[in-house]
């Protein structure tokens, strides 16, 4: 499988999982928050939950809708920039004394495969080096 086929299977997946945590989010919020590391809001927090949910739909949409357009540049700048997602939940779960394992076993490497889905997608669309002085232009100039 080439590095570009992977990127792109990485990006779906990524997407995938972002849309079924914010449906999760919207659908069964008490369910979903006990995945999270933290505990949730005291009394109903349903409309924090809603919130959250749509957040994370729009997470993922992003990268689809890049991926569909064919801005591989993009998409790989914007992948980059959800990894502070998952980064920051792994800090906010240990600042608010939540279990090490979901920091790390959920969130910190969440991080590491965005991160490394974002550096495969910006190699693969690494501008060309800039270019030598033309051969022709050279010789003139050395005469």
């Amino acid at each position: 499988m080439t590095g570009r086929r992977i990127a792109t299977v990485c990006t779906l997946l990524i997407s995938a999982f972002i849309i079924f945590v914010g449906v999760w989010f919207i659908l069964q919020p008490h369910a979903a928050v006990a995945g999270l590391g933290i505990a949730g809001p005291s009394g109903t927090g349903e409309g924090f939950y809603d919130i959250k949910g749509v957040r994370d739909i729009t997470s993922g949409l992003v990268p689809l809708a890049l991926l569909i357009a064919g801005q591989r540049r993009a998409l790989g700048w914007a992948v980059l920039a959800e990894a502070f997602t998952p980064l920051g939940d792994a800090v906010i779960v240990l600042s608010h004394g939540g279990p090490l394992a979901i920091a790390l076993g959920v969130h910190a490497l969440t991080a590491v495969f965005v991160l490394a889905t974002a550096g495969l997608l910006l190699r693969e669309t690494r501008r060309p080096a800039t270019a030598t002085i033309a051969p022709s232009l050279a010789t003139a100039t050395a005469n």
